[in-house]
């Protein structure tokens, strides 16, 4: 009991009781752990999410629910494993096998949670846990929606892969011309703008970097009525080396965050508000037989869909001049944590909403370590656990373990040497998977 209070009387210090802080994710799409230049990248030019760390918390061990963009924002979204909402969420939602379906409305969002608050809620960008009405974002808290509801669309033309137009206004659609990064940023500006009199969450889920790979002066691509599912990555005239275009799109996300850091400012709501940078997963590194030299996930192992670290430990900044002291830290995030952080600072008791995840309160203002947890992965029949400095992987009948304080690279198999360590994990995985599937009974009814 008295570690809870020093907790309470620790944010009491933070906050006013009477202030309710601004809150801004934004989330890119497939950027790599080595994308942007305060992860080590020498080839993308990223000014403004550089500045953003060094004026925050730069995790350098924070993890996606999943190696996918579906999983990781059903997760980002309810502050749960995805898989308690059934095994559709194991990887990224389909257009063609799965347009009926979405996120289920059992599920509370940060958006619900936040607006009971009295918050003004927004999502600007790429859905992708539902692609058309009842499952877009009015229907999960939201009180505005723009962008598409689909995995990935043409940035000019806004068609997604199936040769639907797909750009919604709420549950309308409303197909509006514009390069999409520039268009989110253009929304997200606006509603700053006219909400900066009152308490708003605002969540950014940027289509950038994620195919088709097209730069803002690269060409369009998809027409509507023509389907894109066997070339869906645009026009690329040397697959061999698609990083100018990736380039292009890293820096036209950054130009973003730039902008909607200084319409903060600009509008005087800077200093209560607090902005946070992620990504949904791991970089790609190669696609197919052809596609080549693509993202960059820095010194780790594997890519987006692989439970390796690459497909899953992601650059994570959170920013509140003058709240949060910056600073650089190996504390051990993941992406439920992040609605129980902003109910929190919204002060909503946590008998509100069901999580999986922590509140990063005491770390974010007083510097106070996390307590240690394991954390689990499944990605179809891929899975893995993290125990402190021990990661397992198995793959069917393939098991591997690895030490990453020495190992991050996960290339040291030591699973031989530790028999002990894992059997445990083992069985504490499968404990979690029977634990995540009665949940997900409850939602599938």
């Amino acid at each position: 009991m008295t570690s809870c209070l020093l907790i309470v009387q620790s944010f009491c210090s933070v906050l006013n009781a009477d202030e309710r802080p601004n809150i801004v994710l934004i989330v890119a799409d497939d950027l790599g752990y080595g994308d942007v230049g305060c992860y080590g990248s020498t080839i993308n030019n990223t000014p403004n999410i550089d500045a953003l760390a060094a004026s925050g918390i730069r995790f350098t061990d924070f993890h996606t629910a999943g190696p996918m963009c579906s999983p990781t924002r059903a997760a980002i979204l309810t502050g749960q494993y995805q898989q308690r909402f059934g095994r559709l969420f194991d990887t990224a939602i389909s257009g063609r096998d799965h347009r009926d379906r979405g996120l289920p409305h059992s599920a509370v969002t940060v958006a619900e949670v936040l607006k009971d608050q009295g918050y003004a809620t927004a999502c600007f960008g790429k859905w992708h846990l539902g692609y058309v009405p009842p499952w877009l974002p009015p229907n999960q808290g939201f009180d505005l929606f723009r962008g598409l509801g689909s995995g990935d669309g043409d940035f000019h033309t806004h068609v997604d892969r199936s040769g639907n137009e797909d750009w919604w206004y709420n549950n309308e659609l409303k197909m509006e011309e514009g390069y999409t990064t520039d268009l989110l940023t253009r929304y997200s500006v606006e509603f700053i703008r006219q909400h900066r009199d009152e308490p708003f969450f605002m969540y950014v889920p940027h289509l950038g970097i994620h195919f088709p790979w097209q730069g803002p002066n690269d060409p369009p691509h998809r027409q509507k009525g023509i389907g894109y599912h066997d070339d869906k990555w645009g026009i690329i005239p040397n697959p061999g080396d698609v990083r100018p275009h990736v380039k292009a799109m890293v820096e036209s996300v950054d130009k973003s965050v730039g902008k909607i850091v200084a319409t903060l400012a600009e509008v005087g709501v800077k200093k209560n508000t607090l902005v946070i940078f992620t990504s949904d997963n791991g970089g790609y590194l190669t696609y197919g037989e052809n596609f080549r030299q693509i993202s960059s996930n820095g010194p780790l192992r594997g890519q987006k869909t692989q439970l390796y670290e690459g497909g899953h430990r992601i650059p994570t900044i959170m920013s509140w001049p003058g709240r949060i002291e910056p600073a650089t830290s190996d504390a051990v995030g993941h992406s439920t944590d992040f609605l129980p952080t902003f109910a929190t600072l919204a002060g909503v008791s946590s008998d509100a909403y069901d999580t999986d995840g922590m509140d990063l309160g005491p770390l974010l203002f007083d510097g106070e370590p996390l307590a240690p947890r394991t954390l689990f992965w499944r990605a179809r029949a891929e899975r893995a656990v993290r125990q402190g400095d021990w990661k397992l992987w198995s793959l069917n009948q393939k098991t591997e373990l690895y030490n990453l304080a020495t190992d991050l690279g996960e290339q040291n198999n030591v699973a031989d040497q530790h028999p002990r360590i894992v059997q445990q994990m083992t069985r504490d995985w499968h404990e979690w998977e029977d634990r995540v599937n009665a949940s997900a009974a409850k939602h599938e009814r």
